[in-house]
């Protein structure tokens, strides 16, 4: 059976298909693409467009400009989508099966409600952003690094990023700062010396507060000690890619994970990384992994996304990502984003990590209303009123 992937580009990336178009498109089609309210990016992972497939879309009210034999872009009213999947009868499978995949997409990229499920807490997205907090246990993180070093530190300041406001905190014990863009870079450290910063913090903190605590690694079995001692939410920074025991080790232990998008190890990501089409890129990376999940037996309820800011991107992609979000909504996962601090939001004004608050604040304004479900930042007190004032901005919340 063919399958597609689906990508609803923002109307702001109507260029994206100008562009590709340039030397194929007359004025008048041009003036009349402008008019449709809708584009659609549609990937074959196999083979070409069939021809049913074509005149079922020409007789349905879409117009259709296909770039290559496995890439097209639909020009769509709101009346032609329903139409196309609203119960018609359709004469050959690849039909009904584009016609399938295109209603779920539909679904999925308006769906603005979920509950993660995990053990032993949940996690509600209903309306409002959620605050991720990071909990560095490292002597080397590229911003707080050996802060919180220390059990007692570590516990102090989850404690306090949890009076602050923090819906959920991440706890981590090696630091992924990236070579070239820090120095060296983080050195990597033994699952036993991961264990022994991560362990006790999170054994600590479920004892003391009721929200979800996460575990920020890539390695299985710190995963599985870290949720026996009370994490319920896997933060994997490789999105399965380091540690092939990850997504069984997952499903086994019935938590909720995020995967997140890189592009090669914390000592080469920066070095030159490069994208043909870095939404596309996104997309398929997302399809790939979240299909491996769910063959490793994770719920497609326990998966969160994450683009990975600053992982394998050059400065302009990370811009590019948060303002083109939500063409990954599609997916049907929480979209989770990490901007707190990082070189991008630092580097247009030549700042350190120290003074990048406010380029901070205004990334995570841009993602909530781009899309994201979820921010990850260090400051939860500061972020708190930025998300609050985002929200509304974003129409999320009517709270004043």
């Amino acid at each position: 059976m063919i399958t597609y992937s689906f990508r609803q580009l923002h109307l702001t990336t109507r260029r994206e298909v100008m562009n590709e178009f340039a030397n194929n498109l007359s004025g008048e089609l041009v003036s009349r693409l402008q008019n449709f309210p809708y584009i659609f990016k549609v990937a074959l992972h196999a083979g070409e467009w069939p021809a049913t497939l074509r005149a079922a879309l020409a007789q349905s009210g879409f117009v259709v400009h296909f770039a290559t034999a496995q890439r097209a872009y639909i020009f769509a009213e709101a009346g032609s989508m329903q139409n196309w999947i609203s119960g018609q009868s359709f004469d050959r499978e690849e039909t009904e099966s584009f016609a399938t995949t295109f209603g779920k997409f539909l679904q999925q990229r308006q769906r603005e409600n979920f509950i993660i499920t995990a053990k032993p807490q949940a996690i509600t997205l209903h309306g409002r952003t959620l605050i991720m907090g990071v909990l560095n246990c490292t002597p080397d993180s590229f911003f707080d690094g050996g802060q919180y070093f220390s059990h007692d530190a570590a516990i102090a300041h989850g404690l306090r990023l949890a009076e602050q406001g923090a819906d959920i905190i991440d706890v981590g014990g090696e630091s992924t700062r990236p070579k070239g863009v820090y120095g060296e870079g983080a050195a990597p450290v033994s699952t036993a010396e991961e264990k022994q910063r991560v362990l006790p913090v999170i054994a600590a903190l479920a004892q003391q507060i009721q929200i979800p605590l996460s575990i920020d690694t890539y390695k299985a079995s710190v995963a599985e000690a870290a949720v026996e001692a009370g994490a319920s939410l896997v933060n994997d920074i490789s999105g399965f890619q380091f540690d092939a025991a990850m997504p069984a080790t997952v499903a086994r232990l019935g938590v909720a994970v995020v995967i997140m998008h890189t592009q090669g190890t914390p000592a080469d990501m920066q070095a030159n990384p490069v994208y043909e089409n870095l939404l596309d890129a996104l997309y398929f990376y997302f399809e790939q992994q979240i299909e491996l999940a769910r063959r490793a037996g994770i719920a497609e309820n326990q998966i969160i996304i994450d683009p990975g800011l600053g992982f394998g991107k050059r400065l302009e992609d990370n811009y590019e990502i948060i303002r083109r979000l939500r063409e990954l909504r599609g997916l049907g996962c929480p979209l989770l984003v990490g901007p707190s601090r990082k070189a991008f939001v630092g580097k247009p004004l030549n700042l350190p990590p120290e003074q990048r608050l406010e380029g901070t604040a205004a990334a995570v304004t841009a993602a909530i209303m781009n899309g994201a479900h979820i921010v990850r930042v260090h400051e939860v007190a500061a972020m708190r009123r930025v998300v609050a004032i985002a929200d509304l901005l974003a129409g999320r919340s009517e709270t004043f």
